[in-house]
């Protein structure tokens, strides 16, 4: 991911810390990121839209467990 948002004309810093940030719900991020992310383009907020889903993927597989629904089946 961090050399798809290189792709997209952030530098490695920026890339770096914004797919930290966004995988492990780090908070704010370096670079062209430090401030928000406001200033990048959308095809990178895109990406790390992305990124955070794929964070978030374990909580949402504990929360399927832990649902009664599934276990019915």
């Amino acid at each position: 991911m961090m050399i798809a948002l290189m792709g997209t004309g952030l530098d490695q810093v920026t890339a770096w810390s914004a797919i930290g940030a966004t995988i492990t719900n780090l908070g704010p991020g370096l670079g062209d990121v430090a401030n928000h992310y406001g200033d990048i383009n959308s095809t990178a907020k895109w990406i790390l839209c992305f990124s955070m889903l794929l964070g978030r993927l374990e909580v949402f597989t504990l929360l399927v467990l832990f649902t009664p629904v599934f276990w019915r089946r």
